[in-house]
């Protein structure tokens, strides 16, 4: 079984642009969004907010993946609801992605329609324990079989 620590999925995390997400434990499958780490949390938001899209799929079954590479990682989807907090995550989205074609996209995600969504990410552990950017020495993930 292959495993990243925590501390190498932050690490690839900011390196990254984009997420692969799995929502749910259903037949959803693999999709590519736009996140951002605010404070050691994986913060998302829904751009189109499709009624049976990843956000709505989080919000009826909050278990689910993201996937670096082959490793899948497990994941809770947990609502943000602090205004500070989604304060910050506007900010990181238009430092983010403010380059040509992507800054129209990133304004659309600070409105209020998708900021509304804003959804953290947290990894599981076997053993249901948590991973933030402060774990240390922990390990999640397993290949996809």
């Amino acid at each position: 079984m292959q495993e990243l620590s925590a501390h190498e999925l932050f690490a690839v995390l900011e390196k990254s642009k984009g997420l692969r997400v799995r929502a749910g434990m259903g037949e959803h499958r693999f999709i590519g969004i736009w996140f951002v780490l605010v404070k050691g949390r994986i913060l998302a938001r829904s751009w189109s907010v499709k009624p049976s899209g990843w956000y709505r799929t989080f919000l009826i079954q909050p278990r689910g993946a993201i996937r670096i590479g082959e490793i899948e990682i497990p994941v809770r989807a947990v609502p943000i609801r602090h205004n500070g907090l989604r304060d910050a995550a506007d900010r990181a989205y238009l430092e983010k992605y403010s380059t040509g074609w992507e800054i129209r996209y990133a304004k659309d995600l600070v409105g209020e329609k998708s900021r509304a969504t804003t959804i953290e990410l947290v990894p599981t552990f076997s053993g249901g324990h948590t991973a933030s950017a402060r774990t240390n020495g922990a390990s999640v993930g397993h290949t996809r079989q």
